[in-house]
């Protein structure tokens, strides 16, 4: 018995890490993406400091993440990396890119456009290669023997493409919804204009994706449509459906929280459609959290760390946005 909730466990702790990660970092990604579209000057600047308190502890969640993949699941790690090793190490290389811009945009005014062309560089990249590793993994991995047994290039196929197109629009989104939510003036008017065709093409490669996806694999078929789990299953897409008909009106209205709100839950749903897919495999489609993982000493000599150490990140990361709640004036102060 134990032998299986403790993979489960672990399946359950590094999946929320990276649903942390994707919401939290996904906005201040998702203000890089948008950046050009932001005139330089105030409205960029008011953009940065709306990010700057957080932005940086958010990515605390990636490393817990990747750590916690492997030493829960070394096996899954090693395939993973050894498949998806191109896009991986591009948006590891963006992202440091991304954070050196951030930096240095502040403190080298002289040449700040070259550096807020890198901050959106990293930030597109970033998100890009997030979404065509999360598609190459949805799509399957070779594996002969417990060894990754495909190419160089198999990662890159027109739905990780599409997959990858899609998260960089999504992230796009959540960064405009944040932006309604924490600014005020021309640039909240801006965000708003950006938000509507942001969410309809979000939604657009939502759906080519949820209609492409069951044909990858029986498997997903069978999560998805076979009954009776279909009409459990059959929740998500209403659910999402709800969520952006809630996020269009707020939109409409004008509301400033509803919509980052309904693009959080329209994430939190995805990646529900995504555990259904994917649940119990780690790398799809032959290897299983329980093939894949640690020896069960070591899953439960972690467990205890783990457990103290996600509530402490939760806690200061909640006051860190606790203190710096409210809306961000133009001069950089809440």
């Amino acid at each position: 018995m134990l032998a299986l909730d403790l993979p489960t466990i672990w399946a359950f702790i590094i999946a929320f890490a990276i649903f942390a990660y994707v919401v939290m970092d996904g906005f201040d990604l998702g203000i890089g993406i948008m950046f050009s579209f932001i005139p330089p000057g105030l409205e960029r600047d008011t953009a940065m400091n709306s990010i700057a308190p957080v932005w940086d502890g958010n990515e605390t969640w990636l490393v817990l993440g990747g750590g916690g993949l492997l030493a829960a699941f070394p096996l899954a790690y090693g395939t993973i990396f050894s498949a998806l090793y191109a896009p991986i190490v591009a948006m590891l290389l963006a992202l440091i890119f991304r954070g050196v811009a951030f930096e240095f945009r502040a403190r080298d005014p002289g040449h700040r456009r070259y550096w807020d062309f890198a901050f959106s560089l990293g930030s597109t990249v970033a998100g890009l290669a997030q979404g065509i590793t999360l598609g190459a993994l949805l799509q399957g991995i070779a594996v002969d023997s417990r060894v990754y047994a495909g190419g160089w290039f198999d990662w890159l196929t027109p739905f990780s493409l599409l997959v990858g197109v899609s998260l960089v629009c999504a992230y796009a989104l959540l960064g405009a919804t944040w932006l309604i939510m924490k600014t005020e003036g021309t640039l909240q008017a801006r965000s708003y204009r950006l938000a509507v065709p942001l969410a309809v093409g979000t939604l657009v490669a939502l759906a080519l994706i949820s209609a492409v996806t069951p044909y990858l694999s029986a498997v997903y078929w069978q999560r998805w449509f076979a009954f009776p789990q279909v009409l459990y299953t059959a929740q998500v897409p209403l659910l999402v459906a709800i969520a952006s008909f809630v996020l269009f009106l707020g939109l409409r209205r004008r509301h400033h929280v509803t919509p980052f709100l309904m693009v959080l839950a329209i994430f939190t749903l995805t990646l529900a459609g995504l555990g259904i897919s994917l649940f119990p495999h780690v790398v799809p489609p032959k290897i299983t959290i329980w093939q894949a993982a640690a020896p069960d000493a070591s899953l439960l000599f972690m467990l205890p760390g783990a457990l103290v150490i996600v509530p402490i990140i939760l806690t200061y990361t909640g006051f860190s946005y606790w203190v710096f709640r409210g809306k961000t004036r133009q001069d950089g102060y809440h």
